[in-house]
């Protein structure tokens, strides 16, 4: 049989393997692969749910009411404010709108493994910089924005800076990023990446909405999720804030009405309900405490992780580590040839990763 005749594919998107999401898990194991909450939803989300609008509607496509309470929240207009189907939306709406053939983007390596696709999908070209290597025991993971103001060039129209960074978990201080910022000129985008923002504990970390950098720093758009420590992974809702004219090229190349009412309306009744929910999060900080000290006190170098994971630099023992993890029903994070990422999950899950992790010293 003859193969058929197929529409020609750019060779550089043949070539770029597809997102591969975390594994899922069996009925009797512990999913630690994609950095989801393990807490069901709160009532009051479900029952916000409950009163969607009806599927045979289209949502609002500008998600205007969750716009409009995000802004009364940061203390922006509603335009300054831009709602997509998740931050990695976001990231890609931005790079379209600003990168394409012949430009550059600037970002850490290793981090969040949508990255590389970006810039490949704009027709522009990835500048990976390197982490910092470890300095001491622990102290490894972290982003080098020495190196990566170094590699700005005429080309590059946006830089991505992730903290805390994932998969490895440290983040940028707020002493670090100003000084970065300085040497960033002024047209090229810095895309400040706060994913994880909730769970950050550290008193010097970066807080881009906090400091409010998008104000001093037109240049500079902050994200954040509904996705992590909200407990919404499966409605798919983040968030931008920064100067409306460059969210303005976000709105343009994003699909609209992808933000569905059902998300919308889960993500408003979560803000209503953010006290109880940091209350969650204080629970997953504290399994992540005593995660990090029992990996630590085996013999692990773990570095210092700020999210709702933590990082094992398994090296080339990578693949059999995680074997032994997932033997263990215990569904891993797995990047072949440099580490694995653990997920903070049920309470139960905690004793069992750390024996399994003595198991393999």
């Amino acid at each position: 049989m003859t193969e058929p005749i197929l529409p020609r594919i750019r060779p550089e998107i043949a070539a770029l393997p597809p997102y591969r999401q975390g594994k899922q898990a069996g009925p009797d194991a512990f999913k630690l692969s994609s950095n989801e909450n393990p807490f069901e939803p709160l009532p009051s989300v479900l029952e916000a749910l409950q009163s969607t609008t009806p599927v045979n509607r289209y949502p609002d496509a500008s998600a205007a009411a969750l716009r409009a309470r995000l802004g009364v929240k940061y203390g922006v207009e509603p335009d300054a404010v831009h709602v997509a189907a998740g931050s990695v939306s976001i990231l890609h709406q931005l790079v379209l709108g600003t990168a394409s053939v012949g430009d550059e983007v600037v970002y850490a390596w290793r981090s969040f493994e949508a990255y590389p696709s970006l810039p490949l999908v704009a027709g522009a070209t990835g500048v990976q910089v390197p982490l910092r290597q470890a300095q001491g025991p622990n102290s490894g993971g972290r982003h080098d924005l020495d190196a990566m103001a170094d590699a700005i060039t005429e080309r590059t129209r946006v830089v991505i800076v992730c903290t805390p960074n994932n998969p490895t978990g440290p983040i940028v201080t707020s002493a670090e990023f100003a000084a970065f910022v300085a040497r960033v000129p002024q047209d090229v985008l810095i895309i400040l990446d706060e994913a994880y923002a909730e769970f950050v504990t550290a008193p010097d970390a970066v807080d881009g909405l906090a400091e409010r950098i998008f104000q001093r720093h037109p240049n500079v758009v902050v994200l954040r999720t509904f996705s992590k420590a909200y407990g919404l992974a499966g409605l798919r809702v983040g968030y931008a804030i920064g100067h409306p004219r460059v969210l303005d090229a976000a709105r343009t190349t994003g699909i609209p009405l992808s933000v569905t009412s059902a998300a919308e309306r889960a993500a408003i009744a979560s803000l209503d309900a953010e006290a109880e929910l940091r209350e969650r999060v204080s629970v997953i900080v504290e399994r992540r405490t005593r995660l990090l000290g029992g990996l630590r006190a085996q013999g692990w170098q773990v570095p210092d992780s700020q999210a709702n994971f933590v990082w094992l630099p398994a090296g080339e023992r990578t693949d059999e580590v995680a074997a032994a993890f997932d033997a263990a029903d215990l569904i891993v994070r797995p990047f072949s040839g440099d580490g694995i990422r653990i997920s903070v999950g049920e309470e139960e899950s905690i004793d069992r990763v750390l024996a399994v992790a003595k198991s393999l010293l």
